[in-house]
Parts: C-alpha cells; sequence; structure tokens
C-alpha cells in the first residue's frame, strides 16, 4: 500500500492469486498488526475456483491457474458490469527451485500488484 500510495479504502476488492483460506487468514493477521483495516476487501482467486465445503484446498491452488480463472471469468466480468470500479489484482506465488529444497532452504514469494479500473 505505501508504494502504492494508497490505502485499502481506495479499491473495491484487493485480490490474490493463490494464499487460499490459510494464507489469506495469515495475510489479514499481518494487515491487522500492522493497523491496516482491510474490511470485506480481500478474497484470494483459489478461493473463488475450489469450493472448501467439498475439496480440500486449505493452502491454495495453483497461481497462474486460479488467477487466469478468477481474473477472466469473475472479476473482469463484474468490472465490464460495473459491479466493481476498481481493484487490486495482487497475483502471488511460490519461486519454487529444486536447489533450494534440496539445502532445506525457504522457499521465497512473489507479488505483483496491478490496479484494474472500469471505465464505467
Amino acid at each position: 500500500m505505501e508504494d502504492l500510495h494508497e490505502a485499502p479504502e481506495d479499491y473495491d476488492l484487493i485480490v490474490t492469486g493463490d494464499l487460499g483460506m490459510l494464507g489469506k487468514q495469515a495475510l489479514m493477521y499481518l494487515f491487522q498488526k500492522e493497523g491496516i483495516s482491510i474490511g470485506g476487501r480481500i478474497t484470494d482467486c483459489s478461493t473463488l475456483v475450489f469450493d472448501p465445503t467439498t475439496q480440500d484446498v486449505h493452502a491454495g491452488g495453483s497461481g497462474c491457474g486460479c488467477s487466469a480463472i478468477a481474473l477472466c471469468s469473475e472479476l473482469l466480468g463484474k468490472l465490464q458490469k460495473g459491479k466493481l470500479k476498481k481493484i487490486l489484482f495482487c497475483g502471488t506465488g511460490a519461486l519454487l527451485s529444486p536447489t533450494s529444497t534440496q539445502q532445506n532452504l525457504p522457499i521465497p514469494g512473489i507479488c505483483h500488484a496491478v490496479c484494474i479500473e472500469s471505465r464505467r
């Protein structure tokens, strides 16, 4: 938020790529710890794609797959229809490396934040 000179309330929705329910809870905790209120503005692509009542997807799904499916279907459709005016789309993912895994190193993560606005 600091890098963008924006606040969560500047967006209708803040969308992450593949954090899943557990990652979403962790992210909400981190925002709360920093004193940033994100309210009901946050969602995650994997929670939009999968049904947590019938599928065991606590830790998310494929970042690129879930992001593409959710963005190109539900999210862009809502922007086009004017149901959403401005979203912050944060494509999250893991930078997996066989070498890092074999050396028992942490798996680094990445996130690119893109603001998408409706013209309506």
